[in-house]
């Protein structure tokens, strides 16, 4: 009887251990952490990840790359960041986030949007320092907000352009936006008559809602994003594969398929 019981036990213990081996064989979660504009790139390039490794879920969180540090500042956990500017890297770096050094993966740069309608007649740049004209930027602590006042203050230093156009493009600013994707929304909406946006904003879908205007070269800004692991990363080896993933070959076509400029290997 006393071996009959033991058995018993055993039996029950193997049994216990092959529903443990079976849970952690089981779906595992990558949380990734990213910049707006990056939501269609990587939505696809998180779906790659999953096919190449059956049984990983990836959780995407996008919003503006300064809501993100803070959540992250505040103790989420996430496993990778990926930011629209260096600033809110070395945020996070700076409080001691990061699993590893951050790679450049990639580029961006600003353009102009308006409804198709075009009810303000904004036929150039010159126009959003007109009066009257509702303007839309990020707030300045968000990488396309602190862009487009670079943006700005560069085009006022243009012999072309008013040495006050940046003021009194800023007076027109009716909203200061928490990340680009609600800028996007609100022009589209006919809500303001221009307001700057990423250029890989401005997809096949948009296109058919809105007008681009093309800002100088001399102007503009090259937008640099990087990437990194983070220290709270529960599922380090899948966070390496996806960051791997985002700067390999296959991943960089990827981010150029949906308008950013690639920066192979991190590199510029």
């Amino acid at each position: 009887m006393i071996r009959r019981v033991v058995a018993l036990g055993w039996l029950v213990l193997a049994c216990a251990g092959a529903a443990g081996t079976r849970a952690a064989e089981g779906p595992t979660t990558l949380r990734v952490y990213a910049a707006a504009s990056l939501t269609e790139a990587f939505g696809e390039l998180g779906r790659q990840l999953e096919r190449a490794r059956p049984g990983l879920k990836v959780r995407m969180s996008f919003a503006g790359s300064q809501q993100l540090a803070s959540q992250l500042e505040q103790g989420a956990g996430a496993d990778v960041f990926a930011s629209a500017d260096m600033r809110w890297m070395d945020d996070v770096r700076s409080h001691g986030l990061l699993g590893g050094e951050p790679a450049l993966f990639a580029h961006n740069r600003m353009v102009v949007i308006v409804p198709a309608t075009n009810p303000a007649r904004i036929a150039g740049l010159p126009a959003l320092a007109r009066r009257g004209v509702k303007l839309l930027l990020c707030g300045d602590a968000v990488p396309a907000g602190h862009y487009a006042r670079v943006i700005l203050k560069n085009l006022g230093a243009d012999p072309g352009f008013p040495p006050d156009y940046a003021a009194r493009a800023l007076q027109n600013v009716v909203s200061e936006e928490e990340n680009v994707r609600s800028v996007v929304a609100k022009v589209q909406l006919g809500e303001a008559d221009a307001g700057f946006v990423y250029r890989s904003d401005v997809n096949a879908n948009l296109r058919r809602y809105v007008k681009t205007l093309e800002l100088p070269l001399a102007a503009n800004v090259l937008a640099d994003y990087p990437i990194a692991t983070l220290r709270s990363a529960s599922n380090a080896a899948a966070a390496q594969a996806f960051v791997e993933l985002v700067l390999s070959d296959a991943g960089q076509q990827v981010l150029e398929r949906y308008g950013l400029l690639p920066a192979k290997g991190g590199g510029h």
